[in-house]
């Protein structure tokens, strides 16, 4: 994976990152074995810090890959707190519900299988804190549910938002098969920016992110 920020200096700020519990290192480690994308170590740090400023007692997460993300999570909120995540690739859900067993987090984290333009529209109730981190080519299309689902003063974090930096390119110099992806990823950076119901920051950090504050309006 490019990153969008100079290597040196994220190997500089990854130095300092304290040891994450031996479960999560050890399921990062096989993600990456694997191959299975998983959130990078400077926005694990960055979404600790969050979790920690903002306290949230129902997450929703959207993409569960291997469960990472969403066991480092768990061990960074609340005791009362608790997660719902969305997958939809059939060979990582099995991976993710055993991690949730091997991290003792099965009755924290809550997966839910399917679709996550279906799932979303099928949950009622709000959330104070949205993790995306799912199909890139899906977040302008579910971006309406989301909000719905979102707390007034939640948090929504979208990650790899920059594309590895390609989404500042003409659109003619990104590749023919990227470029749908390209331009629903365009196309939902300006969606929250310009939202009335959202204060956003675009953030340059790993592959990029949104950070969203749901406002009264």
């Amino acid at each position: 994976m490019n990153s969008i920020v100079d290597e040196r200096v994220v190997s500089f700020i990854n130095s300092f990152k304290k040891d994450d519990s031996t479960i999560c290192q050890k399921i990062e480690k096989e993600a990456r074995e694997s191959y299975v994308p998983i959130i990078r170590k400077e926005m694990a740090e960055f979404l600790k810090t969050i979790l920690a400023i903002k306290n949230p007692l129902n997450i929703l997460e959207i993409g569960t890959a291997v469960g990472y993300s969403a066991i480092l999570m768990s061990e960074n909120i609340s005791p009362k707190a608790r997660i719902t995540t969305i997958e939809n690739y059939d060979v990582r859900i099995p991976i993710a519900r055993n991690n949730f067993v091997r991290a003792g987090k099965e009755d924290v984290i809550k997966l839910i299988e399917g679709d996550a333009a279906k799932v979303l529209k099928e949950l009622d109730g709000t959330y104070d804190f949205i993790f995306m981190d799912a199909a890139k080519s899906q977040y302008i299309a579910i971006l309406p549910d989301v909000l719905r689902l979102l707390k007034t003063d939640g948090i929504l974090i979208t990650d790899n938002v920059l594309q590895e930096g390609e989404i500042v390119e003409s659109r003619y110099a990104v590749t023919r098969r990227n470029r749908t992806i390209y331009e629903r990823m365009r196309e939902y950076i300006y969606a929250v920016t310009h939202s009335p119901e959202l204060v956003t920051s675009i953030i340059p950090i790993g592959d990029g992110i949104t950070l969203s504050i749901k406002k009264q309006v």
